[in-house]
């Protein structure tokens, strides 16, 4: 496949890898029968997520968007992370502005969700191991959704492919990503007990994922 072809049909190509990604978690999610009461607890975290995005509009990079995400996928499991964080990117980005670069943001948004997801069900993540988790959701930020937004951009720029403009790109991204995942790990520092606490008590009080908890 040659860059021009990506170029010409580079939002089918976006529209494919973010339906195939919908399907995939969303089949996930409703596989457990979600209620309600979760549904909503899911949208308000993304409404928590977006405005935490919002407020700090005028600090570029800082961000606690991601750490609110990886909250939501530490409390209730990868396809809800992944599901709280695609949404939070795309409402977002009606603040900050639509464009080709969404469907990249809602994918790397939700994964960081999923992923957080994945790594607390096999206690890795959590509120037990805040330092760790801080660490991991800097690194998280660093090297997956930072890079997978860098390679949005490498199609973006409209430009010939070579080593030194891939690495050009990757280079400029780095203190950037880096400052959102300071950002995060700090979110995840500050917040993490206190919401998923409170999140886990909502789970106990309305009997939510209880078959997940069963198993």
């Amino acid at each position: 496949m040659s860059i021009e072809f990506v170029k010409e049909y580079y939002y089918v190509i976006c529209i494919v890898i973010l339906l195939g990604a919908f399907l995939l978690f969303v089949r996930g999610f409703e596989s457990r029968k979600p209620g309600a009461r979760e549904v909503v607890i899911l949208a308000v975290m993304s409404a928590i997520a977006v405005a935490s995005r919002a407020v700090f509009v005028m600090i570029p990079f800082v961000k606690p968007i991601l750490g609110i995400i990886m909250i939501t996928g530490i409390a209730f499991g990868v396809e809800a992370g992944f599901l709280t964080g695609a949404v939070s990117a795309l409402v977002s980005n009606f603040i900050f502005g639509q464009g080709p670069w969404t469907p990249w943001q809602m994918f790397a948004y939700g994964l960081a969700g999923a992923i957080a997801g994945f790594l607390a069900k096999r206690k890795i993540m959590g509120t037990d191991r805040l330092l760790l988790t801080s660490f991991l959701g800097y690194v998280i930020v660093q090297f997956i959704v930072g890079p997978i937004l860098d390679c949005s951009s490498l199609l973006l720029m409209g430009r010939t492919m070579s080593k030194e403009f891939v690495f050009a790109i990757f280079a400029a991204g780095a203190t950037p990503n880096g400052i959102l995942g300071i950002a995060t790990g700090v979110t995840l520092l500050l917040l993490c007990k206190p919401m998923v606490g409170k999140l886990n008590r909502l789970k106990i009080k309305y009997g939510i994922m209880e078959a997940d908890a069963k198993e």
